[in-house]
């Protein structure tokens, strides 16, 4: 294969409800939340854009439009930015991936629409491109300090995930960033909807989901906790005398 991690796309999963931030997503999409003054989406391109990653494919449901009239093509952030609406029936994150699968080519990145991860996109991209696997997850060693863990991650593999059914192996967390090749979809239906967790059970008992440890925790702006947490660090690190 010839592509290199800087010629990928990157989809955002985006279209959700976002029930937890209720009041303040009844009228804002969570990527137009306000983050240390301004949209979240505005950092998240700049944590991707510096990455070298240019391309990134929204996967856009609950008040979307809003999202497409602030940022356009995204030629004014020099990135350029297509999407991919789920229309009348939402389709869940993995079912809008199978949607957005004719945009996103053969091997892609996936970023969930809350997440901020300030890792190295593109060894992730290396390895992913140097293996066979149909699918990556991004683990981090979380023993429950930021969220709930739901990997098994175990000498270098992934023995399970599941974010329902708790084993008392499960010490590493899902960290929010993953690649795929379309084939991982293949047995999955379109115009259906399809949880990305499945999508990504079934590539752990075929064996076919890499996981790859990162050791930078992760911030996310899901839960009001979140939401503040990442306010907080944002403002501090841009204010002046910062490091």
């Amino acid at each position: 294969m010839n592509a290199v991690p800087t010629t990928l796309p990157v989809a955002i999963l985006a279209g959700g409800l976002a029930t937890r931030l209720r009041p303040l997503t009844e009228r804002v999409p969570k990527l137009l939340l306000e983050v240390a003054g301004e949209p979240f989406f505005s950092h998240q391109i700049r944590l991707l854009r510096a990455a070298g990653l240019r391309r990134l494919i929204l996967c856009l449901g609950h008040l979307g439009e809003l999202i497409v009239e602030r940022y356009g093509d995204g030629r004014n952030w020099d990135v350029e930015i297509e999407y991919v609406f789920d229309g009348p029936k939402l389709l869940g994150t993995g079912g809008a991936l199978i949607q957005a699968l004719p945009k996103l080519g053969h091997v892609f990145y996936v970023l969930y629409g809350d997440s901020y991860l300030p890792i190295d996109y593109q060894a992730v991209g290396r390895a992913f491109l140097a293996s066979s696997q149909l699918g990556l997850m991004t683990v981090f060693e979380n023993r429950e300090r930021y969220d709930s863990s739901n990997v098994w991650f175990e000498n270098g593999k992934i023995r399970s995930y599941d974010k329902h059914e708790k084993l008392p192996q499960m010490q590493h967390i899902d960290y929010g960033l993953g690649m795929f090749r379309t084939a991982a979809f293949a047995s999955f239906p379109a115009q259906e909807a399809v949880d990305l967790a499945a999508v990504q059970k079934s590539l752990v008992t075929r064996g076919e989901l890499m996981g790859y440890e990162v050791f930078q925790r992760f911030y996310e702006i899901g839960s009001p906790a979140g939401l503040a947490e990442l306010d907080q660090l944002l403002k501090v690190s841009a204010a002046p005398g910062s490091a």
